[in-house]
């Protein structure tokens, strides 16, 4: 009797535990199942390298750019119009400094070349270290923050913020992936696949209203793996609150040209000036460029 006694004393603080746990798990709010992605939330994944270029105030602004991206990384119009088209300024909103990339409608061309568009862009392209391109196969990050104006006009034509290109090859011209504010009723913004050919090219993917991007900070993550069987994923989202604007996921895509090298980012204002008369000189601010390799 006594050995019964002692055991159930033993047995007691083990019971009264196990209906604690019990009583904490029916309680306990449940939470997502793991391996589930909140729609809008990008991993944080680890990259083997990582380039980061942060406007750091006013003054050298190019020299900035070339140390990070490498080479002459900016592509602008100042041969012709003799300002600095990109330049960098402080931001009440980030509270931080950012770049400003300015575009003029009737002074500006594309380096005193094509006088029918207008172009003021940072880009990776050959000279610019390996971690700064994507080679067939690699998986790249590409992050960045921009804000258009209140009061921002698109082109009818194509007015891309954002390209993916093809360093080299046969089809470098035409870009693999462009994200492109457009004129319209209401005015869009357009993010476009052009494959390496009309077989294997998506058009226009998403198309979402410009209006809730203007007057706002976008964070931008793109996250892609290069080649003729690629994917790709956007996410763009407001800074001020986190809520989602566009989201956009595709595997097995055309992410690769003819004879290519290597593929490239850009960012900045590139114009059509096809219909120049519902054009206005614009002002896109950019931060807080990021690009990832695994």
């Amino acid at each position: 009797m006594m050995k019964l006694k002692y055991i159930f004393l033993c047995l007691l603080p083990l019971t009264f535990f196990f209906l604690l746990r019990c009583e904490k798990k029916k309680t306990e709010p449940a939470g997502p199942p793991e391996n589930v992605k909140p729609v809008g939330i990008v991993d944080e994944d680890r990259y083997a390298t990582m380039i980061n270029l942060e406007a750091d105030g006013p003054g050298d602004t190019y020299g900035l750019i070339n140390r990070v991206l490498g080479g002459t990384a900016y592509e602008v119009p100042d041969c012709g119009h003799a300002v600095q088209h990109i330049t960098e300024e402080f931001d009440n909103g980030l509270n931080k400094n950012v770049f400003a990339f300015f575009a003029h409608v009737t002074l500006d061309d594309d380096r005193c070349g094509a006088t029918d568009r207008q172009r003021t862009e940072i880009k990776t392209y050959g000279p610019s270290a390996s971690a700064g391109k994507a080679f067939d196969g690699d998986e790249m990050s590409f992050k960045w923050k921009f804000k258009l104006d209140a009061a921002f006009q698109p082109s009818s034509g194509f007015t891309h913020i954002h390209q993916i290109k093809a360093g080299d090859g046969t089809n470098e011209d035409s870009p693999l992936i462009t994200i492109t504010p457009r004129y319209g009723s209401p005015d869009k913004l357009e993010v476009i696949h052009t494959g390496n050919t009309s077989a294997t090219t998506l058009g226009k993917v998403k198309i979402v209203d410009l209006a809730p991007f203007k007057g706002n900070w976008i964070e931008a993550t793109e996250k892609v793996k290069f080649g003729t069987h690629g994917t790709f994923e956007l996410v763009l989202k407001k800074v001020s609150d986190g809520s989602v604007l566009l989201t956009y996921t595709i595997n097995d895509v055309d992410l690769w040209r003819t004879g290519a090298t290597f593929c490239r980012p850009k960012w900045g204002i590139y114009r059509s000036l096809s219909n120049a008369v519902r054009l206005r000189d614009e002002k896109v601010l950019f931060a807080d460029f990021a690009i990832g390799k695994k």
